[in-house]
């Protein structure tokens, strides 16, 4: 990819924002990327892959699917460029992926190694306050959520753990879990949490499917209150 062009793509990314263009052309010009084309249905990441390098998506949709850690529910959801594939993952205690990411369309990314990413840091002062904003955030956002006023129905009790296992808070989410599992986890029983859902549903917020819940669009949902 042409020197020029690249330059262009970094500042779609909130790491490469506030660089001098004397800096960013150092950047384009010197540093080793890793330049990717992906088909439409390829896995680009799984869960449990090792993150020695960040990801770039440049272009395309990804579909990225979680995980609970007993593997009793997970979550769909649909990412759009631009984008940064987990970068809390490179550093830390683990140092592995926790979502697969799989392309819904064709897709274009741009990758930077561990150690580019360690040379950035310390020759671009810019570069390194980005890196810290961008963690700083992800821990105040973690941190703030045990101060957060708690729900005061089962319906919002609801919309809160289905927000909470989102990486987003905006676009469709597909939620795969079974009634009796959600039940567990919001405190409640089966039939107040199927009632729950129907009025979430009366209000279109959410769709739902045997053994899995549609959301069409998680922003609305999030904003709810009853």
């Amino acid at each position: 990819m042409p020197t020029l062009q690249i330059f262009d793509q970094l500042l779609q990314f909130p790491l490469f924002q506030g660089m001098s263009r004397d800096n960013l052309a150092q950047v384009a010009g010197h540093t080793k990327f890793g330049f990717m084309k992906c088909v439409t249905g390829q896995t680009i990441i799984k869960e449990y892959d090792t993150c020695n390098q960040l990801f770039f998506l440049l272009s395309g949709l990804l579909n990225v699917e979680t995980h609970s850690d007993d593997r009793s529910y997970k979550v769909v959801e649909r990412l759009e460029a631009p984008y940064i594939l987990q970068p809390e993952a490179i550093f830390g205690y683990n140092q592995r992926f926790t979502h697969t990411f799989t392309t819904l369309s064709e897709s274009s990314l741009i990758t930077i190694s561990k150690d580019e990413v360690l040379r950035l840091s310390e020759e671009f002062i810019v570069f390194r306050l980005n890196l810290l904003n961008l963690y700083a955030t992800l821990a105040q956002r973690l941190l703030h959520h045990p101060w957060q006023h708690g729900p005061e129905s089962l319906d919002e009790r609801i919309v809160r753990f289905l927000s909470q296992h989102c990486t987003t808070l905006s676009g469709p989410k597909m939620f795969y879990i079974l009634m009796n599992q959600l039940a567990a986890e919001v405190g409640d029983s089966r039939l107040d949490v199927s009632r729950a859902l129907n009025r979430l549903q009366h209000d279109s917020l959410i769709q739902l499917h045997r053994g899995r819940i549609e959301v069409p669009q998680m922003e609305l949902l999030a904003s709810y209150s009853n």
